[in-house]
């Protein structure tokens, strides 16, 4: 089967790239259905869903963050590090301060009315909400999802004038450690070795908080996530190492969240052991590491050309991931309030769908309206033009050698 080289328009990252908001909304989607604790809580939530989620959540996130590294190494390459830093606060700084101040605020608002600590009245509230008094027991205005935005825009301005000198690592020939079977193995261990140590030396010292200024731990990670990806996206030796290693790093995610699983089916009992309790957390380090790897095997084998859905896909799924979890708490809160009985899986399957169907739309109506595009990561340009090159959130698809991302 014909395989993606890294010098080529790259469908399957591409795919990836919508595979991972999808996931992400679909995660927040079931935060509604859990006993963990969030916005709002559905009538019907309870510990059914957990154990699925669980092995979701290791490695949902670090997908998003390496395929966003990927990105910004194509992007970087081929506007400099100057325009790169300026389109990046246009494309990124934009929804983010939007978002907050008109997207965000009736998740807060409704998270607030089920707690019982507000009246109706939602323009009252959100006067309040954008007064920066903190009248409310959460911080407002508040980003609430829209904390990976905050991060990948802080982590691009970090890296913008470090991101052209890392073209220089191709004439060094820096890729050649990726070869062979030693290469394939070194792939699936040496990216791993880094967050095991920020899990032990920083995750128990600081719990993720998604402050931008206190979330050390989830920063180690998340920003060693976006570098992987900027260091593999134009090593053609990387993403061969990953079609050799993909089939041993699909068995070890097998494994691996089988044992997990196994964990965490009686957590308490299972964690009471500190050497099993460790063992256990460096083997979910490790489970998210391979799935990674796992999904950009088969992405290089499935999806070899795009195509009109994905590159429509791509256009719309960060206005989509922007939306989405506004729709998610308002569903889930009007469903409760009004004490419609649906049963759990039928409620979660009617959350989701009018969460993909309510997000979807609202994208493609702030596509048609060029003064909204910019707001929700689009290009400001004219729909027709965007019918010619459409792409990731607006920006074409991701391409290697100097390409869009």
């Amino acid at each position: 089967m014909s395989l993606q080289p890294a010098s080529a328009r790259r469908p399957d990252l591409d795919a990836l790239r919508v595979f991972a908001f999808a996931m992400l909304i679909l995660y927040h989607t079931g935060m509604g259905y859990v006993t963990w604790g969030w916005h709002v809580e559905s009538a019907y939530a309870g510990p059914a869903p957990e154990l699925a989620m669980s092995l979701m959540s290791p490695w949902r996130l670090p997908l998003l963050f390496f395929i966003s590294g990927v990105a910004m190494a194509c992007l970087a390459a081929k506007l400099g590090a100057a325009r790169f830093a300026a389109e990046r606060v246009w494309r990124l700084f934009v929804p983010l301060v939007f978002g907050m101040a008109v997207i965000i605020a009736p998740q807060t608002y409704f998270e607030l009315r089920q707690s019982g600590e507000i009246g109706p009245g939602y323009l009252d509230f959100w006067g309040r909400y954008l007064s920066f008094a903190d009248p409310f027991s959460v911080t407002t205005p508040t980003w609430n999802h829209l904390w990976y935005v905050a991060y990948i825009f802080v982590y691009a301005l970090i890296l913008a004038p470090v991101l052209p000198l890392l073209r220089r690592l191709e004439g060094l020939k820096a890729g050649r450690m990726w070869g062979g079977a030693a290469g394939a193995a070194l792939l699936l261990v040496l990216p791993v070795l880094p967050l095991i140590v920020w899990r032990i030396a920083l995750v128990p010292h600081f719990p993720t908080t998604h402050d931008l200024v206190q979330d050390w731990a989830n920063h180690a990670v998340s920003l060693t996530f976006v570098i992987y990806g900027v260091l593999a996206a134009r090593s053609e030796a990387f993403w061969s190492a990953v079609d050799r290693a993909g089939p041993w790093a699909l068995g070890l995610a097998l494994v691996l969240g089988a044992g997990l699983a196994a964990a965490w089916w009686d957590m308490d009992a299972f964690f009471a052991d500190p050497a099993r309790a460790w063992t256990a957390r460096i083997a979910r380090v490790a489970y998210a590491w391979m799935v990674i790897v796992a999904l950009m095997w088969g992405a290089r084998r499935l999806v070899v050309r795009s195509g009109p859905v994905l590159k429509r896909l791509n256009t719309l799924i960060f206005p989509i991931f922007i939306f989405h979890q506004t729709i998610t708490v308002t569903a889930i809160y009007l469903i409760t309030a009004n004490g419609i009985a649906l049963g759990g899986p039928a409620e979660f399957a009617l959350v989701a769908a009018v969460t993909l169907a309510g997000s979807w739309a609202l994208a493609e109506a702030a596509w048609r309206v060029p003064v909204l595009r910019p707001l929700v990561g689009m290009k400001f340009a004219d729909p027709a033009h965007e019918k010619a090159r459409p792409g990731a959130d607006g920006r074409g698809g991701l391409v290697q050698k100097g390409g869009t991302a």
